[in-house]
């Protein structure tokens, strides 16, 4: 192991590709890896371990709908409930307000499956402790303790190696910062993560899956834990004078880790976010459920995964507690009886028998398509499990046939590419070490290809403005955050063979006709307004008392096997409840003319500028707040007629198979919709199309304002009976046009236009950071650090300026407008942020061009790092 650690500080090749390197790269072009896997892997396309099979799907764009059609499929659970996640919270509420939906916060739902005969398996990521705040530990205590068919596992386990942490780290090393472990030695970093199979264990189980009574399944890339439920209008206010009751975010799960980051999770309504100051973050994602053979296919990945998991772990430690799962249904079992030694090999011989009917429905389909047919019925999707996995998180060869199904979309697509991920990091050749997965030279051959051929072609990619969550992205504790952004710059743009440097070296003087990078920002005005101040004179508590007091209460003692709201047959509501009813009674007199939140504004809600604001005008400039909308989603579309879904990010971790663990489907819908591209007649697939469409029109500012107590059909399972196994969407509306054609120049223009907009209003009335006015440190203090109160740099140190000073100084909260910036005062602000639609920006691709290092900054770093954030 030291030689391994010496390899890695010395900066030679990755020490935990356990000596494949380079040559394991797999979309590197001219070089395959086929001798590194199994022969059962390389038979199946994309080589996964599991063959094409068949299915219906249905999307979810945001949280809301996807948690409410979760909450239905638990609720009807009669046999077995399956879950895979990185992070899961017992306290979720899967619907909203909480006050009116304490039945479907996610322990009490499984508690109520359990006590009905429901057997519950769970797996989670175990984080390491010192780095992350999950708290699986919590995870499983609180699940567990509700019925004894709820079984939760913990993998990997964080072996410690007997080295004295403490001696370098000192007594602080339980809550470790990036910038601290940067700077550890070897010898801390292998003693934190442990070791296996030859590798430190920096990978994480990243998969989000559920599937209840293998018969329907849920996945994509929410976890059911905090920070993640969201509306597609993302609201990111959440203050309400007028009603506590009518809070959506309790506890911690109104977060913005760019202030305060999640924090000792298990006491989940301790929040220390002010939600009179500062505003959530939004989560946007994707996410799926599905039905038919498919949902064998993840049935047995999680059975695989659990036995691997309970033999390795659970067997000689808690044999009598858990036992290892079968893969087969009671439909299947009854339909044959032979025997198979693994999941994997009962996978692959059911699906090699029905590999005939796939190819006849290929067949099919292409014949319908050459008769013109596009007024079809919906038809069965041909779906295809795909995944990273390895020897340690799940006992098997190395796969990526995740990175396989990106790379061969991207290299087959006749038109465009639709890339939505939380990161991008990639490289084009083998100068760009340590990044080893090859897709941007996938890209960038696709692109050289159009432009040879002059065929118009092209590449969105949508993702974080930052990619982690330092507020302050030059303190020490940003270095991670730093780091990633290095790494993504020179995936894109900087550093000598980033894609677009190479697609200018290869002549193209306008990469931009063929790929764009954009960002997500949103704003809203949080409710401040006179009705607050006469709630809390007349109650005599603040608006924060009386929230902190209703979020106990809503969350304290729900009886399951009752038919009853919170709060009901309870004698003690905790220990805030007299503050939340000294609240209530105060506000409910109190007129309440302003809204809690304004995001409709920028969807189809009114403008700005025609907005009621009960108060003093002036004080309506300081409620206004904007931060970036997180993207989160692992999603890429091709040519509306393919797409690719699941857990896994663009970079090494997700992609290289012996990282993290992930999986993904990849969904052909062969239901023809009749479209256009690049103006003339084109046949879409309906799956597709419609998902890529409402993305679209979602970032333009073009759907209706999302409610979440206002379910539609697209909020249900795939397999409810009433709403339908297809997703509901408004072919040929207004709206729908001017995202039909993705190639048309007016579409082109308008989303560019849009973006253009957006960013210049954006960057004037908050000044966020990244920015392309921030070319170096010094422009980012003038631009950022002197016109704001920096998240949490008040923390008592005697070199740390307060909050109180910084006031006096003119700084405003961070997040609120830059009031110097509009001498017309709130009207003016009004005006401008009526200018807004949707929250499609620019990625600055300009943001510290002119600093050499952004991460590093003269620091001497462990090359450790380089692995940790690729």
């Amino acid at each position: 192991m030291e030689s391994i650690l010496r390899k890695v500080e010395a900066g030679i090749d990755s020490a935990f590709s356990r000596g494949t390197g380079e040559e394991h790269s797999h979309s590197h072009h001219g070089r395959t890896c086929d001798h590194l896997h199994s022969q059962n892997h390389t038979a199946n396309r994309y080589h996964s371990f599991a063959a094409p099979s068949t299915g219906d799907a249905k999307w979810y764009v945001d949280g809301c709908s996807y948690f409410w059609a979760v909450s239905e499929a638990i609720e009807r659970a009669q046999e077995e409930i399956l879950i895979m996640d990185w992070w899961l919270s017992p306290e979720l509420y899967l619907r909203r307000p909480p006050s009116k939906n304490e039945r479907y916060r996610v322990d009490n739902m499984l508690k109520a499956a359990a006590e009905r005969g429901v057997k519950v398996h769970i797996i989670v990521y175990k984080e390491v402790e010192a780095a992350l705040t999950c708290d699986s530990q919590h995870t499983r205590k609180a699940l567990e303790a509700l019925h004894p068919n709820i079984g939760v596992f913990r993998h990997p386990d964080h072996t410690p190696t007997g080295y004295d942490l403490a001696s370098e780290l000192g007594g602080t090393f339980t809550h470790l910062t990036n910038f601290d472990l940067a700077k550890a030695s070897s010898k801390a970093i292998q003693a934190l993560y442990g070791t296996a199979d030859g590798m430190v264990l920096f990978w994480a189980h990243h998969e989000k899956l559920l599937v209840v009574d293998r018969k329907v399944g849920f996945m994509g890339g929410l976890d059911l834990c905090f920070g993640r439920w969201d509306t597609n209008s993302h609201p990111i206010a959440d203050a309400h004078p007028g009603n506590l009751d009518d809070i959506l975010f309790p506890g911690q799960d109104y977060n913005n880790a760019r202030v305060y980051d999640f924090h000792n999770v298990r006491d989940w309504n301790q929040n220390k976010l002010d939600r009179t100051k500062s505003s959530r973050m939004g989560w946007s994602d994707v996410s799926l459920s599905l039905q038919g053979p498919i949902v064998d296919s993840l049935v047995v990945h999680f059975v695989d995964r659990w036995n691997f998991i309970w033999e390795e772990k659970y067997k000689k430690k808690d044999g009598d507690k858990y036992r290892p799962l079968q893969a087969r249904s009671a439909a299947v079992r009854e339909e044959s009886e032979e025997s198979f030694d693994n999941p994997l090999e009962e996978l692959s011989h059911r699906f090699g028998r029905g590999m005939s009917k796939l190819v006849s429905m290929a067949q099919d389909d292409d014949d319908r398509r050459d008769e013109g047919d596009n007024e079809g019925t919906p038809e069965t999707h041909r779906i295809q499990l795909v995944r990273s996995a390895s020897k340690w998180s799940s006992g098997h060869d190395t796969e990526h046939s995740i990175a396989n199904a990106y790379a061969e979309a991207i290299t087959n697509a006749e038109h465009f590419v639709y890339i939505e991920n939380q990161f991008f990091i990639t490289a084009t050749s083998e100068k760009q070490r340590p990044v080893r997965n090859k897709l941007g030279a996938v890209i960038v051959d696709r692109i050289l290809r159009a432009h040879r051929e002059g065929k118009p072609f092209m590449i969105w990619v949508v993702m974080p403005a930052v990619p982690a969550f330092a507020g302050d992205l030059h303190s020490d504790g940003a270095l991670g955050t730093r780091a990633i952004m290095e790494f993504q710059y020179a995936s894109i743009s900087r550093g000598g063979h980033s894609i677009l440097e190479r697609l200018r070296d290869e002549g193209i003087g306008d990469p931009g006709q063929y790929i764009g990078f954009y960002n997500l920002r949103n704003f809203d005005r949080i409710n401040t307004s006179k009705t607050m101040d006469e709630a809390e004179r007349r109650g005599g508590v603040t608006y924060e008392e009386g929230r902190q007091g209703h979020d106990e209460y809503v969350g304290d003692g729900y009886d399951c096997s009752q038919e009853q709201g919170y709060g009901k047959g309870r004698d003690d509501g905790g220990e805030h409840y007299d503050e939340y009813m000294r609240y209530q009674r105060g506000a409910a007199g109190v007129d309440d003319t302003t809204r809690d939140t304004i995001s409709s504004c920028y969807m189809d809600g009114p403008r700005v500028s025609d907005l009621r604001w009960g108060g003093d005008p002036e004080e309506e400039i300081n409620a206004f707040v904007s931060e970036q909308l997180y993207v989160h989603s692992k999603l890429l579309i091709a040519d509306d007629r393919l797409v690719i879904c699941g857990s896994a990010n663009l970079n090494d971790r997700s992609q290289l198979g012996d990282h993290d663990s992930e999986i993904a489907v990849v969904i052909e819908d062969p239901t023809p919709i009749e479209s256009l591209m690049d103006g003339q007649v084109y046949t879409a697939s309906r799956f597709a199309a419609s998902l890529r469409r409402v993305i679209f029109r979602k970032h333009l500012g073009l759907l209706p304002d999302q409610r979440w107590d206002r379910p539609d059909r697209n909020w249900h399972p795939v397999d409810d009976p009433a709403a339908g196994p297809e997703n509901d969407y408004d072919w040929g509306s207004p709206a729908d046009l001017l995202v039909r054609d993705p190639l048309h120049a007016n579409f082109r223009r308008l989303w560019s236009d849009t973006a253009r907009t957006n960013t210049e209003v954006f960057s004037r009335a908050f000044h966020p950071v990244p920015n392309d006015r921030v070319r170096t440190w010094e422009d980012y203090q003038s631009f950022f650090t002197r016109h704001f109160i920096i998240p949490g740099a008040d923390d008592g140190k005697d070199n740390v300026v307060s909050e109180s000073k910084q006031k006096q100084e003119g700084k405003v909260e961070y997040g609120h407008i830059v009031r110097e910036e509009f001498p017309g005062g709130v009207d003016e602000v009004k005006e401008w942020l009526s200018r807004i639609r949707g929250t499609l920006v620019d990625m600055p691709l300009d943001f510290l061009v002119d600093v050499p290092d952004i991460a590093m900054d003269g620091l001497t770093l462990n090359f450790l790092t380089n692995e940790l954030y690729t």
